[in-house]
Formats: structure tokens, sequence, C-alpha cells
């Protein structure tokens, strides 16, 4: 089994910046894809980036330039650098990882910015 224990949400201000950390546990196969999804009220959720275990990542065309996902293969840890944020990038950011036929998901962390 794999448990995803997320860190780094909170409020800040439109501009300001926040770095969200996503430390999986469990069995972890050499080959899989850690990622970010956000839910904002009322919306659908939707991927913001990921990133495979060898480095390759996806953007979300909205994050584009402002954030940087990155992982630590040796933590098992994935990161999420968010800058120049928006009101509109509140949401509840939920942390994946994918691997062979199953998906597992933390629990979701508040990120709320504030005009």
């Amino acid at each position: 089994q794999v448990q995803l224990v997320e860190s780094g949400g909170g409020l800040v201000q439109a501009g300001g910046s926040l770095k969200l950390s996503c430390a999986a546990s469990g069995s972890i196969f050499r080959l899989n894809t850690m990622g970010w999804y956000r839910q904002a009220l009322g919306k659908k959720r939707e991927l913001v980036a990921q990133i495979t275990s060898g480095g390759s990542t996806n953007y979300a065309d909205s994050v584009k330039g402002r954030f940087t996902i990155s992982r630590d293969n040796a933590k098992n840890t994935v990161y999420l650098q968010m800058n120049s944020l928006k009101p509109e990038d509140t949401a509840v950011y939920y942390c994946r990882l994918t691997q062979s036929l199953f998906d597992y998901w933390g629990q979701g962390t508040q990120v709320t910015v504030s005009s």
C-alpha cells in the first residue's frame, strides 16, 4: 500500500509564493508518475502538473511559467513551487501517485490566495 502526506498549503497574498511538498511511503515502484491536481469550489478537479520518475513534466496552460514541479526520488517526494500566485489559484491541492494499475491520492491541502 502507498500513503501520501502533503504539506505547505496556506494563505498567501496575490503575487506571493508557496511551496507544496508530498512525501510518498510504502511500496513505491521504480517507474511511476507523481502529480498535483486541484479542485476549486464548484469546479472539476484538474491537473496542475505531473512528473515521471524519469523527470518528464507536464503543466496545465494556466500555470506554465509560474509553477515548477520537481521530485526527489531518493525521498519519494514531489514538490510544487508556486510563484506569482493569483486568486484563481485558490483550491484544494491533491497529490497523486500513479504506478502499475493503481492510483493513490493524498488527503488534499488548502491553498488560498487573497487579492
